[in-house]
C-alpha cells in the first residue's frame, strides 16, 4: 500500500492516476474524503482508499500510515509547508514506512533566494537523517501553472513576467506523477534525486510566439520588472502577497541560473516527456 499525500493537489493527483494505471494500491490522505473521492476517475477510484487526515494532526497521519510501504509527500506551498511535511515525515518513520518520495524543488539549498526552496532544504535534511529511505523528486515549472495565463492572453493579448529573454523549463505534472509512481512500485527502492523537466526550456517571448502562432493572433510578452509584477501579481491577479513574492523569485532565480533540461524523466520512464506544444494545443480552447 502507497499513501499519497496532498492527494488533492495536482501532483498527488496525477501520482494516485499513475500508480492505479499500473495497478497499485494506493491510500489517498484529503481533509475532504467526499469531495475527492467524487473527482477522481473510475480506474483510479477502484485502486484508491480514500482516508481522512490533516497534516496539521500528527495523530491522524499515524493512524492513516499504518501498514503502508510508501508515501508520496507532496503539500501545497504556504507558510505551515515544512511543519507540515516534517509531520508526514515523523509519523512514516513512526509507522515503519519504507521509502518516502518527496516532491521537492531544484534549488533546494540553505541560502536560495526562493524562500520555499529554503523550506524544502530544511525537509530534506530530516529526510536524510531519519532512517528511511527517501527519494527526492525536483520538478521546475508546472505546464499547468501556465493556464494561470490563459485569461490575460484571451483578454488582452499579453503574458507579465519579470524574467527577460531567460528561458524556464516546464513539466507536465501528469509526467510527475508518472516518475513518482515507478519510484515507488520499485521492489528495491534506492533513494537519490530526480530533476524534472520538459524536454526543452522556453523564455517568455518563445513561449508568447509559440502561443501567438497556435492562436492565429498576437500575444506578447510585457517584462515588468521585479517589483511591477508583484505589484501586478498582488493588485490585479488578486494573489496573497507570500504567493506573489514566490513567483517573483522563481522568475529571478531562472534568469540568474541557466535553466537546461535534464534527462531524468527519460532515465526513469523509458520515454520522452510530455511537450509544452502538445500541452498548450490540448488546452488551447483556454487561451482564446
Amino acid at each position: 500500500m502507497i499513501v499519497i499525500m496532498g492527494a488533492a493537489g495536482a501532483t498527488g493527483g496525477a501520482t494516485l492516476r499513475s500508480l492505479a494505471a499500473l495497478g497499485a494500491a494506493g491510500r489517498a490522505l484529503t481533509r475532504d474524503p467526499v469531495r475527492l473521492a467524487a473527482g477522481l476517475d473510475e480506474q483510479t477510484l477502484a485502486r484508491t482508499t480514500v482516508v481522512a487526515a490533516d497534516a496539521a494532526d500528527p495523530g491522524s497521519l499515524r493512524a492513516a500510515f499504518r501498514g503502508a510501504r510508501g508515501l508520496f509527500l507532496t503539500m501545497a506551498n504556504g507558510p505551515d509547508q515544512v511543519r507540515y511535511e516534517l509531520n508526514a515525515i515523523e509519523a512514516a518513520v513512526d509507522c515503519g514506512v519504507e521509502h518516502i518520495v518527496k516532491v521537492s524543488a531544484p534549488a533546494a539549498e540553505p541560502d536560495s533566494p526562493v524562500a520555499v526552496s529554503r523550506g524544502h532544504h530544511l525537509v530534506e535534511e530530516r529526510l536524510r537523517s531519519c532512517g528511511t529511505t527517501a527519494t527526492v523528486l525536483r520538478p521546475y515549472a508546472f505546464m499547468q501553472k501556465l493556464l494561470l495565463l490563459a485569461p490575460g492572453i484571451a483578454r488582452a493579448g499579453l503574458v507579465h513576467g519579470a524574467m527577460g529573454g531567460a528561458r524556464c523549463n516546464y513539466v507536465d505534472v501528469r509526467d510527475i506523477g508518472d516518475a513518482a509512481a515507478v519510484l515507488l512500485t520499485r521492489p528495491e527502492p534506492a533513494g537519490g534525486a530526480y530533476p524534472l523537466t520538459g524536454g526543452r526550456a522556453y523564455s517568455h517571448p518563445e513561449l508568447t510566439a509559440l502561443l501567438g502562432e497556435m492562436l492565429g493572433r498576437p500575444v506578447r510578452y510585457l517584462d515588468l520588472g521585479p517589483a511591477g509584477l508583484h505589484a501586478h501579481l498582488v493588485d490585479r491577479a488578486g494573489m496573497p502577497p507570500w504567493l506573489a513574492s514566490h513567483v517573483v523569485e522563481i522568475q529571478q532565480l531562472a534568469a540568474a541560473r541557466e535553466e537546461v533540461p535534464d534527462d531524468a524523466f527519460l532515465r526513469l520512464t523509458g520515454r520522452a516527456p510530455r511537450t509544452l506544444e502538445a500541452f498548450l494545443r490540448e488546452n488551447l480552447h483556454r487561451f482564446r
